[in-house]
């Protein structure tokens, strides 16, 4: 836990969250992706503490929040966090998210606009089509996201990887960082225990699952009515570039030099400075 900072509860939405708060100033939500918790953002946290309310938060099913059988659509989880922001007392709040994290952020943005000032996404934008054209077989360098397919499957992951998420974790940092010391055992043996259970493994699948009903709602959106902040690593910069700008009308994009997929593990600096310098 960071100085200064401390964990709390909050049942919303018909499920309980878990979150980690400190910092003063204007209300900073964060949300983590898989196959991590709110710890991911725990060396941003403090340099954003100078500014900022900043509450991590450890999304529906994940960690020590509940992990009930459904509402794992994007859409749902987003609202999970808008009656988070108002449990906390607040009107409106900026977002920033990683990965799944990102997802649920754009949902909220778009579902809940009077309860958002800025939006800021790392990595990954919200599901849309794009998503039914990925290669069973990558080629050309091409990441071999192969969790994508084993977790739309229901059942199976949790008998073959409850206990072993140790490997899943170890490979996922190998193969996704620029620099694997980034991420040290103590903290890869934490996110191993936090999705190590049958249940745990079944609920973070759930945000994979969701994906055909989280397409389908993308298909409504219209574009963002708030400014928009996208950071992605050198890998990614190229495709955010391509598709973000058309997201909404005020889109602002970042590239974090030396990161692989983990940005605010590998650059927290960088991604502190780049925040700071949005949400103003």
């Amino acid at each position: 836990m960071p100085d200064g900072f401390r964990s709390a509860f909050a049942e919303v939405n018909g499920t309980t969250l878990h979150y980690v708060v400190g910092g003063q100033g204007e209300p900073l939500v964060l949300l983590p992706g898989w196959p991590v918790t709110w710890r991911e953002f725990r060396h941003v946290m403090p340099l954003l503490a100078r500014r900022y309310r900043v509450i991590a938060v450890d999304l529906r099913g994940m960690n020590l929040s509940a992990k009930p059988p459904t509402g794992y659509d994007k859409k749902t989880m987003a609202r999970d966090v808008f009656e988070l922001v108002r449990h906390l007392g607040y009107s409106r709040a900026n977002l920033a998210g990683h990965d799944i994290g990102s997802m649920v952020a754009f949902s909220y943005a778009i579902n809940h606009p009077e309860a958002i000032t800025r939006l800021a996404i790392m990595e990954v934008g919200h599901p849309d089509a794009s998503l039914y054209d990925l290669k069973l077989l990558p080629y050309d360098g091409a990441p071999n996201l192969w969790w994508f397919p084993l977790n739309q499957i229901r059942g199976l992951p949790e008998q073959l990887l409850a206990g072993r998420m140790k490997l899943v974790v170890d490979h996922v940092f190998d193969t996704h960082l620029v620099d694997r010391s980034k991420v040290g055992d103590s903290d890869r043996l934490a996110y191993a225990g936090a999705y190590d259970s049958p249940d745990a493994i079944r609920a973070g699948n759930g945000w994979f699952q969701t994906f055909e009903q989280d397409v389908a709602d993308f298909t409504t959106y219209g574009k963002l009515t708030v400014p928009m902040l996208g950071l992605a690593s050198p890998a990614n910069f190229p495709g955010a570039q391509r598709t973000w700008p058309r997201l909404g009308a005020d889109v602002r994009l970042t590239m974090i030099e030396g990161s692989g997929h983990f940005l605010p593990v590998e650059q927290p600096e960088a991604v502190a400075e780049a925040l700071t310098d949005f949400f103003g």
